[in-house]
């Protein structure tokens, strides 16, 4: 990665970018279609056009659909270009970052111990891979630990410094997932918004978990045209919104926006709870409001959307807290706005230095397109969807699991029970070597005796899934059936529980509920062309043909390899 170089911005409406939109989409798809044919489908707004607030998807292409989980990107801005620029870019960044770690060649993979001995003071610290679970212990037993199998190597920049260090990949991914990736039309564009979604993650999830009633509210009024124009945007359709200073401290802003239209809720609408993190107090409130936008479908199209950073509120009795507190203006926020975007950076990287965050970046930009892609991570911020029981045992002994036979697996476990000798987290792990190992007979046995050691809603929910699970695969459908009521009365948030029940429903004959599971899936994902499938195959059973045909149709429109389907269909023809 190339030392940081001045970036001046020449893009300042909606968003700080080197360029403008137009000039980004007009790059980009260039860029595509010459070296990269078969990443990219499509672009294509999806708003309605009740608010104004322009909403637009990126479609991934034959060869991006490969490596990525999913197949669509969206984007959002306050002008049309810049939401289609955006849509292309989190496209960009995405397949760049499966492709990146896809790649054996971009990494060296190697125990702790060995990293150690061959990259001597330019490895980071083991003091950071705790900080990053917020665990201390003696560094001879973390060592031990991380010693149970190799991790994979790559340079990183240590973005404070501007130091080249070399971090293990995986075990970032391990904790943060794809969360931090980002890409820029320059290197200093990407570091800048990598590390402001890492804020804006740790804020969120911090304030998730506290609820605090005493977070100021921002007064709305602004001279800002792009900030006023989307703010009237939700006035003028009779949509309340309430905008939060989530900055807690850190040295740029994040405003928290909650929204909803109480003549469309809860019939044709939710109420949406999202968060943006920007270099200036406007670019944040702006990003937190085109946010809302892409999340709420108008607040007319009856979407569902899954929440990520913040809770989805139920109804405002829920989100209470968030109408309370004192004012403040947008301008009192934190800024560390500046014509130069590495300007910007440097306040931020420094600034999360000395709150004891340090800034870390790998460049993952693909080779065949020259769009800069870095995935970034700070040890010390929070994830909402990471473990509450994060610690080094918890995810050394995950990939044991995962990634080792079981025989290596359950010796790997012993090690960590010296260390962690009543750890919840052991008889689950044992289970899940005994489910990989193809055994889920002993699979369940252990997921059973796990589940009254599970501390708290979402440990012990996961832990009667997989026992469920275990038994769904022993043709035991309605022995899983209370497993799998307990997992989802503990996480409704789930669509992979409400996914099997459905199937076990299903298996029992009991269409109407399997449809209703199915339709949950759904509601929590809809572009699960599975789950709408299986629907379809509920009304099929049911004798409601014409619905059939229609949920099958549209699978198969969304998925065509889903032969189950297409075979079905034929028969209902």
């Amino acid at each position: 990665m190339r030392k940081l170089a001045s970036c001046l911005k020449t893009y300042t409406k909606d968003q700080d970018k080197a360029i403008s939109p137009v000039e980004t989409v007009a790059k980009v798809r260039a860029l595509l279609a010459e070296k990269a044919e078969g990443v990219l489908a499509g672009t294509k707004r999806i708003d309605t056009g009740r608010l104004g607030i322009p909403v637009y998807i990126s479609l991934y292409g034959p060869k991006a659909r490969v490596l990525t989980p999913s197949h669509k990107q969206m984007g959002k801005g306050a002008s049309p270009e810049q939401a289609e620029a955006s849509a292309l870019m989190e496209l960009v960044e995405r397949y760049s970052f499966f492709a990146f770690f896809d790649n054996e060649k971009n990494f060296q993979e190697m125990t702790w111990s060995e990293a150690e001995a061959v990259f001597g003071e330019a490895l980071m610290p083991i003091s950071e891979i705790l900080l990053s679970v917020g665990e201390t212990m003696d560094e001879d037993k973390a060592r031990m630990l991380l010693d149970l199998l190799p991790w994979r190597f790559c340079p990183a920049m240590h973005v404070p410094s501007g130091e080249m260090r070399y971090v293990p990949a995986n075990w970032f991914k391990l904790l943060n997932e794809f969360n931090g990736s980002s890409a820029g039309n320059t290197l200093e564009e990407s570091l800048l918004q990598g590390g402001c979604e890492l804020v804006e993650r740790h804020v969120s999830a911090v304030i998730d978990d506290a609820q605090p009633a005493d977070l100021p509210t921002i007064r709305p009024a602004t001279n800002d045209p792009a900030l006023a124009g989307l703010l009237g945007c939700f006035t003028s359709n009779g949509v309340q919104v309430w905008m939060k200073d989530f900055s807690l401290g850190f040295p740029v802003p994040t405003v928290g926006a909650v929204a909803y239209d109480p003549s469309t809720f809860p019939a044709l609408s939710e109420i949406v709870l999202t968060a943006g993190t920007a270099s200036s107090p406007i670019k944040a409130a702006v990003r937190a409001l085109t946010e809302v936008a892409q999340l709420a479908g108008d607040f007319e199209s009856a979407a569902r959307y899954e929440p990520s950073g913040l809770y989805k509120p139920r109804d405002m009795d829920d989100a209470a807290w968030l109408t309370k507190g004192g004012e403040v203006d947008l301008a009192a926020l934190p800024s560390v706005e500046h014509d130069d975007i590495r300007e910007e950076l440097r306040a931020l990287a420094d600034g999360l230095m000395t709150m004891g965050y340090p800034l870390y970046s790998i460049d993952t930009s693909h080779p065949d397109l020259g769009v800069p892609t870095n995935y970034n991570f700070a040890p010390g911020l929070r994830f909402r969807e990471r473990s509450r029981e994060a610690c080094l045992g918890l995810y050394v002994g995950r990939r044991l699991c995962e990634e080792r036979d079981q025989e290596t697996a359950v010796r790997g476990l012993k090690v960590i029970e010296s260390v962690y000798p009543d750890a919840h987290f052991l008889p689950f792990f044992e289970g899940l070597a005994a489910l990989n190992a193809g055994d889920p007979g002993l699979a369940f046995i252990k997921f059973d005796a796990a589940l009254p050691r599970q501390k708290g809603d979402e440990d012990t929910s996961l832990c009667a899934f997989y026992a469920g699970y275990s038994l769904s695969q022993l043709g035991d459908c309605a022995g899983a059936l209370p497993y799998l009521d307990k997992a989802i009365a503990l996480e409704a948030g789930a669509k992979e529980f409400f996914n099997l029940r459905g199937v076990c429903r299903f298996k029992q004959m009991e269409y109407t509920a399997a449809a209703e599971d199915f339709g949950a899936a759904l509601d929590l994902d809809a572009g699960s062309a599975v789950d709408l499938a299986n629907l379809g195959l509920c009304h099929k059973f049911s004798g409601r043909h014409e619905e059939a045909r229609e949920y099958l149709g549209k699978a198969l429109e969304m998925d065509p390899s889903l032969e189950f389907a297409r075979e079905h269909l034929r028969q209902i023809s």
